[in-house]
């Protein structure tokens, strides 16, 4: 596992700064930019990076779409340790650029949820970490208060731990399948989409909604071409974003939210199917979690 790290981190150290740095030059310097960090004259430099760690609960759907047995209620609880920043547009005194880097780590299960509904369901204890960005354009409303809409990335690594009855044969039909996950870590990625709101300087409340993939087995080449066509998308949807924003930065959190979002769900909802769309892989475990939670900024 720590080669295949090593080897994900490397490609992907090699593929962001190409589509960070695709542009197109003319005499006014009106430029596309494919760069997620936009460092361009309508905004400041990053303001220093803040502590923040966050707590969430929320309520957990499985799935599978081969798996014919339901799996029974979940309830999750999650930690975030990371840091915060902030941008400021000097075009809308309104408008700052948001940024959350952190690390995760989630328990998703039954118990959670009061137990077993029924003896024909999926029982699970679940755990999830990794690390994410989490980005998007806030409005501010007045010195401490703010609402950020947010789109968030991640990837990271769910060991499923599963329980069912002997005696349903649809459970039993189903558990070659269950099998491939049991007692293990394996890979997959996920995608929040959320909205921020910052009652005071160090206090944020926040709902979101994400889905998350588990990937059976990590089958690197298909996974690579896969995140490059994901990279790919969201770059070209970034460089319209930023020229939206330009024109009129009021509309940028609003813009950006929606069709971030809007992206990544079509994407998730194509790998339901194709755990690695559009190479012929097998259909994934998918999680979707919606979640409130408190964030403490420092």
């Amino acid at each position: 596992m720590g080669k295949l790290n090593l080897l994900i981190t490397s490609i992907l150290t090699i593929l962001l700064p190409f589509f960070a740095s695709a542009q197109d030059s003319t005499e006014t310097k009106e430029e596309w930019k494919w760069d997620w960090e936009w460092d361009d004259e309508e905004w400041t430099d990053w303001e220093s990076k803040s502590p923040t760690i966050s707590f969430h609960y929320g309520i957990s759907e499985l799935s599978r779409k081969d798996i014919q047995s339901s799996f029974s209620n979940n309830n999750l609880i999650e930690l975030k340790l990371g840091h915060t920043s902030l941008k400021s547009s000097k075009f809308a005194e309104s408008l700052n650029k948001y940024r959350y880097n952190y690390l995760f780590i989630t328990h998703n299960s039954t118990n959670l949820a009061g137990g077993l509904d029924s003896p024909v369901e999926i029982e699970t204890d679940n755990w999830r970490f990794g690390f994410a960005r989490s980005s998007g354009y806030s409005y501010k409303i007045g010195n401490n208060i703010s609402v950020i809409p947010y789109f968030t990335g991640s990837w990271d690594w769910t060991m499923i731990d599963y329980k069912i009855s002997p005696d349903v044969d649809q459970l039993i039909i189903d558990e070659p399948k269950l099998m491939l996950y049991d007692d293990v870590f394996r890979f997959g990625t996920s995608n929040e989409g959320g909205i921020r709101i910052q009652a005071t300087k160090f206090i944020t409340v926040e709902a979101s909604y994400e889905r998350s993939i588990v990937f059976q087995r990590h089958l690197f080449w298909k996974w690579a071409g896969s995140s490059i066509i994901e990279l790919a998308s969201h770059g070209l949807l970034e460089a319209f974003i930023n020229e939206i924003i330009k024109s009129s930065p009021e509309a940028g959190p609003v813009v950006y939210f929606v069709l971030k979002n809007a992206l990544s769900y079509g994407l998730y909802e194509l790998r339901k199917d194709k755990m690695n769309w559009p190479f012929s892989s097998e259909s994934p475990i998918m999680f979707d979690n919606v979640k409130i939670g408190l964030t403490f900024v420092f």
